[in-house]
């Protein structure tokens, strides 16, 4: 527990990443009982293609709901910028037959994911299905539905535990549409093994913080898990200011190794489906000097003798419902960092909790 008058005590930002665990199956029952999720569910049957967009971590978690789309459904599906169909409207293909869009945003006032959805509802008469953490927003009365993760919202500027929250109910979304429970069946157990967990991870992660100085951070995932990634990257550039790259793992080695040293930290997510390739970056990245965290479910011992820093979530579950977990360490990463380097997490530099164009 952080001492009395620690900079950690009050933290908004550390309080509700360590909620995710006892967050998640409340967002998902709220997602259950939603008439608008119901409704996009039996909708979906008709829709060909589905859009997700976002700004800024909310477009990450649309590239991780796009993939999840894929892998459960079998139907193609793609995520783009808020921005871009606004600015290219005609590389974001608005005009497939039968498209779906799913438009993100935890406050439901970003202003271009707002702009994006009245284009594509008025332009071009895309059914729109909104995803947010606020009740009776502005992206609610645009959307033709709307689902309202109230349980989920963060005071922070920095979003944690509403992008695993949304995530999660989107998953459930996936595979709902698929015709199972994948995600819903997952979620208790996930939830409860990270429960067990989570406060073990926030303290050997604060401890190699501590012990160290990086000047660069690198995030390396393949898959469904590389926008888990780009938003552990993110994370630790909104909350330490720190710069943060982020690659699929086996492309790595075409060029960007070369920055690889001691004061490099590498955090690889390693997936189940290509765990003995991405071993094998990391066990070279090891060798040319780096400094390696490992997230993954089950580490094997090459592993563990190669990792400068293991966190291992040991789940039963499918490897789909292992992204927002996943992201937990990256999250700790950035706030810890930030602590050390004397900055306030709960108040990022240059940020505001939501973008409002006038």
């Amino acid at each position: 527990m952080p001492a009395v008058n620690s900079p950690l005590q009050d933290s908004h930002t550390l309080a509700e990443i360590l909620s995710q665990p006892g967050i998640w199956p409340a967002a998902l029952q709220q997602t259950q009982s939603s008439p608008a999720f119901r409704s996009a569910v039996e909708q979906a049957a008709s829709r060909q293609e589905y859009l997700f967009l976002g700004c800024g971590t909310s477009f990450y978690l649309a590239e991780a709901a796009a993939a999840t789309w894929t892998l459960l459904t079998g139907k193609p599906a793609r995520a783009l910028p808020a921005s871009e169909p606004l600015l290219f409207p005609d590389l974001a293909l608005l005009r497939s037959s039968r498209l779906q869009a799913v438009v993100i945003s935890r406050s439901g006032s970003t202003s271009e994911a707002i702009r994006a959805a009245q284009m594509l509802s008025r332009d071009y008469n895309i059914p729109t299905f909104g995803i947010t953490c606020a009740t009776s927003s502005s992206l609610a009365q645009i959307c033709d539905l709307t689902l309202e993760l109230s349980a989920a919202d963060d005071k922070s500027t920095v979003m944690t535990r509403s992008f695993t929250s949304m995530l999660l109910a989107l998953q459930h979304f996936a595979s709902s549409c698929a015709g199972g429970r994948t995600i819903l069946d997952a979620t208790a157990a996930v939830s409860a093994q990270l429960a067990s967990q989570i406060h073990r991870f926030h303290e050997r992660i604060e401890s190699f913080v501590m012990a160290r100085d990086f000047a660069d951070y690198i995030f390396l995932a393949q898959g469904p898990f590389y926008a888990i990634a780009r938003e552990g990257g993110l994370k630790v550039m909104e909350m330490s200011c720190s710069y943060a790259q982020t690659h699929h793992t086996l492309e790595f080695r075409h060029g960007p190794k070369a920055i690889v040293a001691s004061e490099t930290c590498l955090t690889f997510f390693l997936s189940e489906s290509g765990y003995e390739a991405e071993t094998e970056v990391l066990l070279e990245m090891k060798e040319l000097g780096g400094t390696i965290i490992a997230v993954c479910n089950r580490a094997s011992e090459a592993v563990r003798r190669s990792s400068d820093l293991v966190l291992e979530l040991d789940i039963t579950a499918p490897e789909i419902s292992l992204l927002a977990p996943y992201l937990v360490p990256a999250q700790l990463l950035g706030f810890h960092t930030g602590i050390k380097k004397g900055l306030d997490p709960d108040h990022p530099r240059h940020l505001s909790r939501v973008v409002i164009l006038d």
